[in-house]
């Protein structure tokens, strides 16, 4: 059992997070007739602190935070991939996410399918994008919840059976309340506690486990040893020549599928413009400094002898914590890791119903529906997203959705080439891009089941292991480059380009009025 003051200090963070769920409304720039736009991205009106506060708690997971952890615990060096691949994120997003904002804006596109749609007048070719990125962040959204659950069961706060489901269902749904009624800037809010919890917390279990060790090269020989290396030269701790293929490709492929993500992209657009999305990709290392830290207590816990059990390497940082820190410290962290849970999990939610709504609902459904129409059903899809990931985690076994989120990184990044190569180009001929994607989505499945759901697969026998997402990527790239021609020359027409921006608005220009679902 939980003492009384680690459960005492996680439950004051848990409720100060609902308290801040319900300011969420002051965030409200004043009285406005419901739009999508409002419940799904703020009026696009977050400034800089914001947006960093959101985009780095959307991006920066609590599964993040206890699975790269996981992975140091029981791989050693390959686990931190994870920081080069944050680290490439950041000049993509200066680059990629910045622009795609200038052309959304202009053209009211709240989701990267609306893009695909106005840039190649493609309708099919939107409708793929769409459902691949809920299709990938379904899985995305369960892990969330699976993440709290590792970490109230480590701390001792999750009591067995029924209780203990009722438990994390209660602290899921006060922020799906909140988001149902102010869409995302509930998880705004929260963000700003999330931030603020996590690092304080990070800073005292680092200082604990050094002070308990006398430094970092005590910790690393430790783990070595752990991990059965007593050759410093051939250290578990150090990436042989035959993993550095995979490295490399995993943290290129990751950082490439990342912007993709519905959820990136919706937090992204929430800012006030390209300047401050430009502000906040210089400032995001500093949330890549915050994994990287985690991913040295995943070592610190191999050091330590944390024994953590068998398929549930996650849970070694959170008993860790409970070994080293006193009672509320604990609490402290143990809630910090579930608000950072639930700012992501919201925003997921959020970008899924409004990808249904815009892209398929809106498009094939009920065209004429009206602003205020979007945003009911947009609410409903939101609650009922999240009761499908709450259906799932208790209904399907935890490797089930480790499993579909593998596929789901693999996935999400087939739609790279419409939305990132369409920004600079519109040479790809669209029916050339669904090919393209489907060929990519084909392979990359195959290559991930045929390994056991492992995203790190040989593409022959012998051969060197590399990320599956991104040979499918490659496949996909090559389908579209070589059947565009083919395309050409049979003179299969192309949709019309909505996507006329200029290269440099002028200061004060506004987009023109009506420019939305081109």
């Amino acid at each position: 059992m939980a003492g009384a003051a680690m459960t005492t200090t996680f439950l004051a963070v848990i409720g100060g997070a609902s308290l801040l769920a319900v300011t969420a409304r002051r965030l409200h720039p004043g009285d406005r007739l419901p739009s999508l736009e409002g419940w799904a991205l703020a009026d696009r009106g977050l400034g800089a602190g914001w947006t960093w506060l959101l985009l780095g708690g959307t991006v920066y997971t609590a599964y993040t935070f206890t699975a790269v952890p996981g992975l140091a615990y029981g791989n050693g060096a390959s686990a931190f991939f994870a920081v080069p691949y944050t680290v490439i994120v950041c000049p993509l997003a200066f680059v990629l996410l910045s622009r795609l904002w200038e052309v959304a804006r202009w053209h009211g596109y709240i989701t990267a399918a609306d893009f695909v749609r106005g840039r190649y007048g493609s309708p099919p070719l939107a409708l793929v994008v769409a459902l691949t990125g809920i299709l990938a962040t379904m899985p995305y959204l369960a892990l969330q919840l699976l993440g709290i659950r590792a970490v109230l069961t480590a701390g001792g706060l999750y009591p067995p059976g029924a209780a203990g489901d009722l438990a994390m269902v209660a602290v899921f749904a006060g922020l799906a309340v909140a988001t149902y009624r102010h869409g995302l800037r509930a998880p705004t809010v929260i963000a700003a506690l999330k931030a603020v919890a996590v690092f304080v917390s990070l800073t005292a279990v680092c200082w604990l486990v050094l002070d308990r060790f006398g430094g970092p090269g005590a910790v690393f020989d430790g783990a070595a040893r752990a991990l059965g290396g007593t050759d410093p030269a051939h250290s578990p701790l150090v990436l042989t020549p035959g993993q550095q293929p995979a490295y490399a490709t995993l943290a290129l492929g990751s950082a490439l599928a990342l912007l993709m993500y519905p959820h990136v992209l919706t937090a992204g657009f929430a800012a006030d413009g390209t300047r401050t999305l430009r502000k906040v990709s210089a400032g995001l290392p500093a949330w890549t400094a915050l994994l990287a830290l985690f991913g040295f207590l995943g070592i610190a816990a191999l050091a330590a002898g944390v024994r953590a059990p068998a398929g549930g390497a996650e849970a070694a940082v959170p008993m860790l914590v409970d070994r080293l820190m006193p009672g509320p410290l604990a609490g402290l962290v143990f809630g910090s890791i579930v608000v950072g849970a639930l700012v992501p999990a919201a925003v997921m939610s959020i970008a899924a119903a409004t990808s249904f709504v815009r892209n398929v609902y809106v498009e094939y459904v009920h065209p004429t529906a009206t602003p205020k129409r979007q945003v009911r059903v947009a609410k409903a899809v939101s609650l009922t997203a999240k009761l499908g990931a709450v259906a799932f985690v208790f209904g399907l076994r935890d490797q089930d959705a480790i499993n579909l989120q593998l596929l789901g990184g693999v996935w999400i990044l087939q739609v790279f080439p419409a939305v990132a190569v369409g920004l600079y180009t519109r040479w790809l001929h669209p029916r050339a891009l669904l090919a393209g994607w489907a060929v990519g989505m084909a392979a990359g499945t195959y290559l991930v089941v045929r390994e056991g759901f492992s995203s790190i697969v040989p593409l022959v026998a012998g051969s060197p292991e590399i990320y599956a997402g991104v040979a499918a990527l490659v496949l996909n790239l090559a389908v579209a480059v070589a059947a565009t021609p083919v395309l050409a020359r049979l003179g299969v027409p192309r949709g019309p380009d909505a996507t006329d921006l200029p290269s440099r608005p002028r200061a004060g220009r506004r987009p023109p009025t009506g420019a939305n679902n081109a």
